[in-house]
C-alpha cells in the first residue's frame, strides 16, 4: 500500500510531513477547476476534491489523498488571482469583511471514497493603501485562493478566525488524520 499525494502544493507536503506522514508518490491531478454556473462554494469545492481524487492513477491497494481550497465571500468564489490587479481586488473585497475558507479533503483506495469538508471563518482586517500595497508587492499572493496564505505575511492581515488553521492552509490535519486511519493508512508510529 502505497500513500500517493494528489497535490503539488508544498503547503499540503509540508502539513502531512507535521503528523509524520510522507507520501510515496506525489501526483498532481490534472483537471478543470472551472466552477459551474450558479455553483456555490462548499457543493464547488467538495465536487474538486472529489474529481481530483478519481483523477489520479493508482493501483487498487494504493490510497489516494486530494484536496480543495475554495475562498468564499458570500456567494462568490475568490479563486487564484490571475495577476496583482485581480488579488488586489479580492483583498479589498475582503478587507474589514469575514469570509470563509472551505477544504474538502477526497481519500480514494480501489473503490472506496472517503469524503469530509472543513469550513473555516476568517476576519480580514480593514486595510490601509500601504498595507495591501505591501502585501501584493510581496507576490506571496500568487498561486492561493482567495490571493492570500494565512502561514505567510498575510497573517498580518488576519486578526481572528474561528475553525481550523490548517484548513486555511490548506490541509485540516485532524479531520485528514481520520480519514487516513479509516482507510487503513497508520498514522502514528506503532500503531498496528
Amino acid at each position: 500500500m502505497k500513500l500517493i499525494l494528489g497535490s503539488g502544493s508544498p503547503r499540503r507536503k509540508e502539513l502531512l510531513a507535521q503528523i509524520g506522514v510522507v507520501a510515496d508518490d506525489i501526483r498532481p491531478p490534472d483537471i478543470d477547476e472551472t466552477p459551474l454556473k450558479a455553483e456555490l462554494p462548499r457543493p464547488y469545492c467538495a465536487r474538486m476534491a472529489r474529481q481530483k481524487v478519481e483523477a489520479v492513477q493508482a493501483d487498487s491497494a494504493d490510497i489516494v489523498l486530494c484536496a480543495d481550497t475554495t475562498v468564499a465571500l458570500g456567494r462568490r468564489i475568490l479563486g487564484k488571482p490571475e495577476d496583482a490587479a485581480e488579488a488586489r481586488a479580492f483583498l479589498k473585497a475582503m478587507s474589514g469583511r469575514r469570509h470563509r475558507v472551505i477544504t474538502a479533503i477526497a481519500l480514494r483506495k480501489g473503490e472506496q471514497h472517503w469524503q469530509r469538508d472543513v469550513v473555516t471563518t476568517v476576519k480580514m482586517k480593514r486595510l490601509s493603501d500601504a498595507e495591501l500595497a505591501g502585501y501584493i508587492a510581496t507576490n506571496d499572493w500568487q498561486g492561493k485562493a482567495g490571493g492570500y496564505g494565512i502561514q505567510g505575511p498575510a497573517g498580518a492581515l488576519i486578526p481572528w478566525i474561528q475553525g481550523s488553521f490548517t484548513a486555511v492552509v490548506g490541509l485540516p490535519l485532524a479531520e485528514t488524520a481520520q480519514l487516513l486511519q479509516a482507510a487503513g493508512y497508520p498514522i502514528w508510529k506503532g500503531q498496528p
